[in-house]
């Protein structure tokens, strides 16, 4: 029987995975979203910076970047479920996170926001939860937040094309 890994190897394999995942979309960089990992559990972080704002009279956070904000989280979050199973295993190791063996990520096909209130000139925070994924189609449902987890200030329900696994 294998013995399993040391806790630490299993931690650099998922921030590995996460890290190559992530850096696979350009406007994560941009925005500066990153992620909270703890077990299977992602946390995207929006760190506030004056260029997100919007309307400068309230102020409040622009809605293509709460809109976008979400939907990265929402992409990120089905492509981490994919990996996960691969990650946990051993299967995937670091070595295997080059940018060309990263499976493809899913499509949005339609992706519906509501905003609740203005996004405040502070962090926004956000999860994902996907209700349902199958070998084509994937719903989720996005909360963000920012000072109180139970004080939405938009959400956002989306469907998206999986890739075909193999590429």
């Amino acid at each position: 029987m294998k013995r399993p890994d040391p806790v630490q190897v299993v931690k650099e394999r998922r921030d590995a995975a996460l890290t190559a995942l992530t850096g696979r979309v350009p406007y994560i960089g941009f925005l500066g979203v990153n992620f909270d990992r703890r077990g299977d559990e992602l946390t995207a972080v929006l760190p506030f910076r004056d260029t997100l704002i919007g309307n400068p009279a309230l102020p409040a956070i622009h809605g293509g970047v709460t809109a976008s904000f979400l939907e990265i989280t929402a992409i990120v979050e089905l492509g981490w479920a994919a990996l996960w199973q691969e990650v946990e295993s051993g299967a995937m190791r670091v070595e295997d996170l080059a940018p060309g063996t990263m499976p493809r990520l899913p499509k949005t096909i339609d992706f519906t926001v509501d905003y609740l209130r203005s996004g405040l000139p502070r962090d926004a925070y956000a999860r994902a939860r996907i209700n349902r994924s199958g070998r084509r189609y994937a719903s989720v449902h996005v909360e963000a937040w920012q000072d109180n987890r139970s004080r939405l200030y938009a959400q956002a329900t989306g469907h998206f094309l999986m890739p075909a696994r193999n590429g």
